[in-house]
């Protein structure tokens, strides 16, 4: 028995606040994460005026591709500035505040469950949009004020974590690169006494094809002259579930994002690994998304897990270990290019073994890679194990939106 759940328009109001003034300028969109984010659309010559505005408090949401994306893509505004969102979202606020918080809402609306829910009540459009009528006959269980606060307080303290854990890596990354550059754009990589070498007077030889100077005992090479190899994968067909389990990790293009790669959104057989074309990158491979729209194309990632990748990915690895770390931060440094490395046979965009092979390195003194290596793979453990924290913190967040409901079964069972 529900005693507690209410439908969640006992507690909204709509909010058709136009930007009649223009005072807002600001346009944003929801991303399916349930975030305000920039939006993408074109507003050149639009008529702002007509657009609606988001104040802090209030909420936004967009109902009209629910039945096709089986997500409802929604956000609780927490700036002090209003901004502006399309006209055809809608946006609420609630009127009964000292009955329901925001962020306890919030909450409710980040739950799978609920987006299930919603999907369930779309309508027949091909797109699939829900009502307003039965987004607001949805319900959710009100416990008391005080207790929403305290499921409130827990949740944010883990998503807060979670939050600091990303900028730690972020910082990390960013160390990282900065040290790369340090030492081998401008350098100034830690001389025999520990001095930094080209502003200490370390020896510069002129190299024909950089038209530069380079430090003496440097050369100028390719890529696939310090790899053992470079490949990429394969996909099992997605059709025969008999591939798909628990027992292997298995990349696609767009998990790159991740840097620093610890699992997998999906998981193979070996079933899966021996009837189809995908391939196993080890601890300490870089792979690369070849593919792809938006950002994907060009991310590289280092692998903390031995994962099979598919063909969308490729996998460089180094001749010897020592190279590990320098090759993953060069190729990461060199994004914007490489994404305008292409084959021509796409109108995406693709990069494949044979260019990246022949991608040109200024490779160091075995001595300066050696410490490099040091420094970068200690770099990539710390944020390795952030990334782990940050997993378990994710399986907590996921646990407590679970417990909602399993609250107010408690708070019925004491009535």
């Amino acid at each position: 028995m529900r005693l507690n759940y209410r439908p969640i328009g006992e507690y909204i109001t709509p909010i058709k606040l136009k930007n009649a003034d223009l005072e807002a300028t600001e346009l944003l969109g929801i991303n399916i994460d349930k975030f305000f984010m920039p939006s993408v659309a074109n507003v050149v010559g639009t008529d702002l005026s007509k657009y609606k505005v988001v104040k802090k408090g209030q909420f936004a949401c967009n109902r009209m591709h629910v039945g096709r994306d089986y997500r409802i893509p929604i956000a609780l505004s927490d700036r002090d500035e209003p901004f502006i969102v399309s006209p055809a979202y809608d946006v609420f606020e609630i009127i009964r505040k000292d009955e329901l918080l925001d962020e306890y809402l919030m909450m409710w609306f980040s739950r799978p469950e609920f987006d299930r829910n919603a999907w369930f009540h779309t309508d027949a459009d091909v797109r699939g949009g829900l009502p307003w009528n039965m987004f607001c006959s949805l319900e959710l269980p009100v416990p008391t004020i005080e207790k929403q606060r305290e499921i409130v307080k827990e949740y944010n303290t883990v998503v807060s974590r979670i939050k600091l854990n990303e900028q730690l890596n972020q910082k990390l990354q960013e160390t990282a690169q900065s040290l790369y550059k340090h030492w081998f754009v401008d350098f100034e990589f830690p001389d025999e006494n520990g001095n930094p070498y080209k502003s200490s007077g370390g020896k510069m030889v002129w190299n024909e094809e950089l038209e530069k100077e380079i430090p003496e005992g440097w050369d100028y090479r390719t890529l696939g002259e310090i790899t053992e190899k470079i490949f990429s994968g394969g996909t099992p067909n997605t059709s025969i579930e008999s591939y798909w389990g628990n027992e292997f990790y298995w990349i696609s293009s767009g998990e790159t994002r991740d840097r620093v790669i610890i699992d997998s959104e999906r998981m193979i057989t070996q079933k899966g690994v021996d009837e189809s074309s995908a391939k196993l990158a080890l601890i300490g491979d870089s792979i690369m998304a070849t593919a792809g729209q938006g950002k994907t194309r060009g991310q590289t990632s280092f692998c903390k897990i031995d994962t099979y990748i598919n063909q969308s990915v490729l996998c460089i690895r180094p001749i010897e270990s020592i190279y590990r770390s320098f090759i993953f931060f060069n190729l990461s440094m060199r994004y914007a290019e490489l994404r305008n490395e292409s084959d021509g046979q796409s109108i995406r965009g693709s990069l494949n073994k044979d260019n990246l092979s022949l991608l040109p390195m200024i490779i160091p003194s075995r001595k300066a890679v050696e410490n490099f290596e040091k420094c970068g793979s200690t770099i990539i453990k710390k944020i390795y194990l952030n990334r782990c924290v940050t997993r378990e913190l994710m399986e907590m967040k996921d646990l407590l939106l679970v417990s909602m409901t399993q609250v107010e079964v408690e708070e019925n069972e004491l009535a």
